[in-house]
């Protein structure tokens, strides 16, 4: 029998297997000991199921279900078991996986006809307890599309169903749990078994799916109550309503047949419609709101809409100035560290506290101040001999990921601020039990970005974004539910303009390098949107910030 030669990267060392072994074979022979139970591999910098058989050498790197594809994998799976035990518990109701929110995911079971109650919910967790003490495999099978489209239909996921038979490939994969038959945009665990921790509870008028602390799988995450962001995400239901566009094969529809331009032009019109109530609440302060704080994460066009926001205080008679937080930042050797020794320039520390409120306080008594600015390249602040004096009449539009954080203004009076929160958060869903991340949406506008102004490469975005997304979760998501508005700077054509720009830069991200298998994640990820071209994307919109073509001066 031929053989193969591998190295391991858990155990630092080569060792020959008969080819057509399994990576359940391979883990189980060199006793691969992680943290949590062994549940995939990173194969030639690609992620793969246990079943996953070698036919070729190959480097590989076993992980568990607190690797970030790990924990993908175990959400992917628990889903399918929530579907399999709505299915069971309730047969003529379906399961809609509709966003994350609360660090986990809020459910909604269409054509229930009443209010959930404790009982049905107590149903559907017993039978999901069920399902995975029996341990069944969740096995993958590759079929001819149209046999995939007819069981998904038979299923009654005619969305999934649509996406399939738009994606035009002859062969289709489809996983089964028993005899039911779904699908994931992605890698599954080997069996329900290895679903050792979830909890489902009520969750305003659906459920919210809780899922493990990946640094301790015997912990759930903590779940708060986010109200404010649940209302935006309704907010933008009604919208994906009005448009028609719930889910991706419903964008395509326009796409195939070239009304992509109505799309936008009614998505860019219910943004500039949003600015402008937002303005307008601000205008209806009478005067007391001296200071606009805007804040979110990175890649959210914070930029852009603090712009578009001033545009609609003008048309209200006020007149705007716009201060980045960012020109605060403390000299370099001054600047904060992370656990691992490097700069946290996300920390509020980074900002020099002291220094700007002095000069709110000088700005809100009608004295002229002298604006500093930071020069990124030298780590150092200076004054560049801009003025600013508040008169009558006059606002000024804070920009920052701080805005919301409480210490940020300790000698400002709450009264004379209004806080709005803005996130990139996906209006549109794959199918009828995948969400879009907005973390996803948030990095391939991220991507765009970096290389067209900042020249780097795909690979060195996807390096820094784990760093990035840490950041966030520390200083800027906590203090988001402190808004005064929430505004989402997300429409539901972008990610099919996004695609022709991320592609070819994705595609340069090389086999051997480590960010590959996110590039490949990313790519499979696009290549279910019909590409939709961007002529008619006016040029004040949020999406420009990120593709060019912009009339905002950044």
């Amino acid at each position: 029998m031929k053989e193969i030669e591998i190295y391991c990267h858990n155990t630092r060392s080569k060792h020959t297997y008969p080819m057509g072994a399994s990576l359940m074979d391979i883990s189980r022979d060199l006793n691969i000991q992680l943290k949590n139970v062994v549940c995939g591999a990173i194969v030639n910098n690609q992620v793969r199921e246990l079943s996953f058989c070698l036919v070729k050498p190959k480097h590989i790197e076993f992980f568990d279900v607190s690797h970030p594809d790990g924990i993908r994998m175990y959400i992917r799976s628990l889903i399918f078991v929530l579907y399999a035990a709505v299915k069971e518990s309730f047969p003529h109701v379906l399961l809609r996986i509709r966003k994350g929110i609360s660090n986990g995911y809020f459910c909604e079971l269409s054509g229930f006809g009443r209010e959930i109650t404790e009982p049905d919910i107590h149903a559907i967790k017993n039978e999901m307890h069920e399902l995975i003490a029996q341990n069944i495999p969740f096995i993958k099978k590759g079929l001819l599309t149209e046999d995939v489209v007819d069981h998904l239909v038979k299923e009654g996921l005619e969305e999934k169903a649509q996406l399939f038979e738009q994606k035009g490939h002859l062969y289709s994969s489809l996983y089964f749990l028993n005899d039911l038959g779904n699908y994931f945009y992605g890698h599954l665990l080997p069996s329900t078994g290895y679903i050792s921790n979830f909890d489902l509870v009520k969750y305003f008028d659906g459920l919210l799916l809780r899922v493990p602390n990946p640094d301790n799988f015997n912990e759930l995450q903590e779940a708060p109550e986010q109200k404010k962001l649940f209302e935006i995400y309704q907010e933008h239901k009604d919208w994906a309503q009005i448009l028609d566009v719930a889910t991706v094969s419903n964008l395509n529809e326009f796409t195939l047949k070239k009304k992509g331009g109505y799309i936008i032009k009614i998505s860019e019109a219910l943004h500039e419609k949003k600015i402008a109530e937002i303005a307008n609440q601000i205008h209806e302060r009478d005067g007391d709101i001296r200071m606009v704080l805007v804040a979110g994460p990175s890649a959210s066009g914070k930029t852009t809409f603090s712009k578009r926001l001033g545009v609609q205080l003008a048309v209200n008679g006020l007149r705007p100035f716009q201060v980045s937080l960012d020109d605060y930042f403390v000299d370099r050797e001054h600047t904060p560290r992370d656990e691992h020794g490097n700069f946290d320039f996300e920390s509020l520390d980074a900002i020099d506290i002291d220094f700007f409120n002095e000069q709110l306080l000088d700005l809100l008594k009608g004295k002229e101040v002298q604006l500093p600015k930071f020069d990124f390249h030298r780590g150092r602040r200076f004054m560049n001999g801009d003025h600013l004096r508040l008169r009558t009449g006059d606002i000024l539009i804070v920009e920052g990921i701080h805005g919301m954080n409480p210490r940020l203004l300790p000698r400002i009076e709450e009264k004379s601020t209004f806080k709005i929160f803005i996130s990139a958060l996906t209006q549109i869903s794959m199918d009828e039990h995948t969400h879009i991340s907005t973390s996803d949406n948030r990095l391939i506008r991220r991507i765009i970005r970096d290389s067209k102004y900042r020249g780097y490469g795909a690979a060195e975005t996807i390096k820094r974004w784990p760093s990035v997304r840490k950041g966030e979760e520390r200083n800027i998501f906590p203090y988001q539910e402190n808004a005064d508005v929430m505004f989402n700077s997300a429409t539901p054509y972008e990610l099919g303009v996004l695609k022709k720009y991320a592609d070819p830069l994705l595609k340069l991200v090389l086999e051997n390098q480590t960010e590959y298998m996110e590039a490949m994640r990313l790519l499979k990820f696009l290549s279910f949107f019909k590409p939709i071209d961007d002529e008619e994307i006016p040029p004040t919109s949020l999406i420009r910030e990120f593709l060019g073509g912009s009339s905002f001066l950044y």
